[in-house]
Parts: C-alpha cells; sequence; structure tokens
C-alpha cells in the first residue's frame, strides 16, 4: 500500500505531480470543502506533509495527524511552522533550500532596476497612448542610475549573497547586516540596520522572518532617506507596511520593488496609485526550472524520511 501524503498547497509543475501519484497516495486538504472534517476521517493515516512557506503548518493540525514522519516545505520559509514543537516530536521538517537562490536575486536585481529606472511607469506611459499625446522628453521625469548605487543587503544568506554578486557587477559597493559577521566574505558587515540604511542608497532584504518582524519601521525608511529605494524579495512581515506607505506617500524615500506583502494577497491599495512602486505577487521564484527543481527536493524529502532516514535538507533533526 502506498504511503498516505497530506497536500497543502498545489505543485504546478506536471512532472512532480505525476511523480507524487505514482508514489503516494496524494490528499490535497485545499481541495476539500470540509477539511476539519476530511482530517478527522483520514489524518491517522497520513505519514507526510507537504506545504508552502506561507502557509506552513499549525501545531494543532500536526496533533491530529498521529502518524506522522515529515514535513516538507516547498519553499525555504520555515516560520509558519512550529520548528520546536518538531523538534520535540522528532519530526524533520524540510526546505527547498539552494533551488531558489538564483531566481529570487534575479527578481531582486530587477526590482531595484525598475523603480531606478521607472520601467513600469513608462511602460504605461507608451501602452496608455501618453507619448504620442506628450511627445516631448520633460514628459518623462528623469530616471536614476542604477551602476553604481550604494547596496544594502539585509540578511546575508544564499539569496543575499547572490544579490550582492550581481549588483557588484553594476559598480555597486555592497554592505550587508545580520545577526552576526559571515566568516569567509569580503563585504563590510554594519552589525546596525538604522546605520546600513545610512550608508545606502538601496535597501534589498532578503533575511528569514522567524526572528526579525517589522524591523523596517519608520526610523530605517527616514534613514535610508527621499533618494533611497527599499526592494523586499523575502518576507512581507519584515516591514511595518504602514510606515512604508505613508514613507512612501510622503516622498520620504524614492521608491520600493516588493514581492511580498504583510497580508497576501492583500496589498496596501494606496501602493496602486505609486508611481515609484512596483509591485510583483510573491513570484519570486516562480520560474518553471526553480519549481521542477523544488518540487524534486520535496520528492526526495519524502522518499528519505519515510525510508527512516534523515532528510538531507531537514532543519529539526
Amino acid at each position: 500500500m502506498k504511503p498516505h501524503i497530506l497536500q497543502l498547497n498545489p505543485i504546478l509543475v506536471p512532472s512532480v505531480n505525476e511523480r507524487l501519484e505514482a508514489l503516494y497516495t496524494v490528499h490535497r486538504l485545499y481541495e476539500q470543502a470540509a477539511p476539519d472534517a476530511y482530517i478527522a476521517a483520514h489524518g491517522a493515516q497520513m505519514r507526510g506533509v507537504i506545504t508552502g512557506g506561507h502557509t506552513g503548518i499549525s501545531r494543532g493540525l500536526m496533533e491530529r495527524l498521529p502518524a506522522l514522519e515529515v514535513v516538507a516545505v516547498n519553499g525555504v520559509g520555515t516560520d509558519a511552522v512550529d520548528l520546536a514543537y518538531c523538534r520535540e516530536r522528532g519530526l524533520p521538517v524540510t526546505g527547498t533550500f539552494g533551488a531558489l537562490t538564483e531566481d529570487v536575486a534575479d527578481l531582486a536585481v530587477v526590482l531595484l532596476l525598475a523603480v531606478c529606472r521607472n520601467l513600469c511607469a513608462v511602460d504605461r506611459f507608451v501602452r496608455s497612448g501618453a507619448w504620442v499625446r506628450h511627445p516631448q522628453p520633460s514628459a518623462i521625469p528623469l530616471a536614476r542610475r542604477f551602476s553604481g548605487l550604494r547596496v544594502g543587503i539585509v540578511g546575508l544568506g544564499r539569496v543575499g549573497r547572490a544579490v550582492a554578486m550581481r549588483v557588484q557587477a553594476f559598480g555597486c559597493p555592497v554592505r550587508y547586516t545580520d545577526l552576526a559577521p559571515i566568516p569567509g566574505v569580503d563585504w563590510p558587515y554594519e552589525p546596525a540596520l538604522l546605520q546600513l540604511a545610512r550608508d545606502s542608497d538601496a535597501l534589498v532584504l532578503c533575511a528569514a522572518a522567524d526572528k526579525a518582524d517589522g524591523i523596517v519601521d519608520a526610523a530605517v525608511l527616514d534613514a535610508l532617506g527621499p533618494q533611497g529605494v527599499l526592494v523586499n524579495v523575502a518576507r512581507g512581515r519584515l516591514v511595518k507596511e504602514d510606515d512604508l506607505v505613508r514613507a512612501l506617500h510622503d516622498r520620504r524615500i524614492a521608491g520600493a520593488g516588493l514581492d511580498v506583502f504583510v497580508d497576501e494577497p492583500n496589498v496596501p491599495p494606496a501602493l496602486f496609485e505609486m508611481d515609484h512602486v512596483t509591485l510583483q505577487a510573491h513570484r519570486a521564484s516562480a520560474t518553471a526550472e526553480t519549481r521542477k527543481a523544488m518540487g524534486e527536493l520535496v520528492l526526495e524529502s519524502l522518499a528519505q524520511a519515510l525510508a527512516g532516514q534523515r532528510p538531507t535538507h531537514s532543519l529539526t533533526t
């Protein structure tokens, strides 16, 4: 009999879904009209869970899965999983670490370029026919040069390092902050986020949000200043969103490129009218190549745990 797996989020790669179906009996909780009743009827059979970084899994749900052997997160965020409880229970919690790095770093740089060069605002200007009506060069405000900007990176993990390498190719000096200096890197370390903001033209958020709720507030945004740009490809809750909206409205910072938000998919409506903001729908890892690689790591983690092995990418065992 095939092991029973509870899936909390869809996987959009057909080849991965085919392998899941071939290897396991998959219970897609997100398709159930009455999920609580479904768990009451089937929860005792579940040996594995597949979830997403944003969804995670509650302790209450895990307590209703007595046969659970692994929580496989299809992503790198584990802040929505009760890791302490999983350690107590001996449950491996795995992520797709490394698979997302290149695409997330690419989008961080794209967002920074888009804000500096007003790409989305000018795209709308052309599409609306405004260029024909206003062909004079002064109809479009001058953009900001990206090359040479001082870039401050918040969180120098895999993604942070990849961003640093990319912006260096544009001649951008890099500084970073993290919980502690990272051994073996040449970029200068700044222990205080406020000081990093003062010393940066652009602040790029790449940090895990496990212990960093609301670290970018009005004081940090004011330190970044009226010529500064904020980019967030990490977690929405790293930023005090009301403070960010006010800073953008008052032009206390020059702009923002945002892929993540506090209450997704709900984006503060005030941002929709701001031409100096570029918005994405939590899509930094959304390429066919990365999503396939992530799915492969989920399959690997399930197979290892259900074979009684410690999964390679376990954070808790």
